[in-house]
């Protein structure tokens, strides 16, 4: 299996990573044997170095530097916020108006690769900017209610704490569709039964940033994920307003 490039020159090479995938081995998860950061050192025939990491449930732009001191580069723009992320996702419920969401988080520890790390750390500023596109009503019974509501966002994190986007939209009681960790489980459970959609609505479709070596700004796009399409398309939302979305 290779991976689709999205962007690559002698200095940065980025592509599509899809869901499932974890992006470098871990020890949280040591039955896997696939992960992005060797797909990538394998088809492209040289190393590469991790600047940012999507969650294993999450797809789209994954970006690597070519050298250790590009990703030191890189690493300095994504600790300082000057890396811009697109985000395309699915939230229970209705939302109508664009907001932002600034609620400090505690960073989440694992019990076993975080076993060393400060547990009494403070919470950190973590702020994220959402966009109503579309809302959906589903003449489905789930859980107390008659019918199941869902909103089709565009979220932008200005922060890049971890599952930041995924923590945010569960604090505003909007969850992220899939999310097993800060979601919905029986909305989680409605889908996958009623439309086959497994794993969690969030894709990450845009990046930003100033090229480590020409200063640039570059702009790195994908397109929304099969599988969200997909189930929008059950939504009967038309394909050509989903293609859309980031063109806009």
């Amino acid at each position: 299996m290779s991976l689709n490039i999205l962007y690559q020159d002698e200095h940065i090479v980025a592509v599509d990573k899809p869901a499932g995938l974890l992006v470098h081995r871990s020890m949280i998860d040591r039955s896997e044997t696939r992960f992005a950061m060797q797909m990538v050192r394998d088809q492209i025939g040289q190393h590469v170095y991790t600047v940012h990491r999507l969650d294993k449930p999450t797809s789209g732009v994954l970006l690597f530097a070519l050298s250790s001191d590009i990703a030191r580069v890189l690493g300095e723009q994504f600790a300082s916020n000057q890396v811009h992320k697109g985000y395309t996702a699915i939230v229970r419920g209705y939302i109508h108006e664009q907001g932002v969401i600034d609620y400090p988080l505690k960073e989440e520890l694992d019990k076993i690769a975080d076993k060393m790390a400060d547990q009494d750390k403070e919470a950190q500023s973590a702020i994220s900017h959402y966009e109503p596109v579309a809302t959906f009503e589903l003449p489905y019974p789930v859980g107390r209610y008659q019918t199941a509501r869902y909103s089709l966002l565009k979220l932008y994190p200005q922060t890049g704490r971890k599952h930041q986007l995924r923590r945010h939209m569960a604090h505003i009681r909007h969850p992220i569709l899939g999310d097993t960790t800060h979601g919905d489980g029986k909305h989680n459970v409605f889908v996958r039964e009623q439309f086959g959609f497994y794993g969690l609505a969030l894709n990450a479709n845009r990046m930003s940033l100033r090229h480590p070596v020409t200063n640039q700004l570059l702009e790195i796009e994908t397109s929304i994920d099969d599988r969200i399409l997909t189930l929008l398309s059950q939504w009967d939302y038309p394909k050509q307003e989903i293609r859309k979305i980031w063109s806009k």
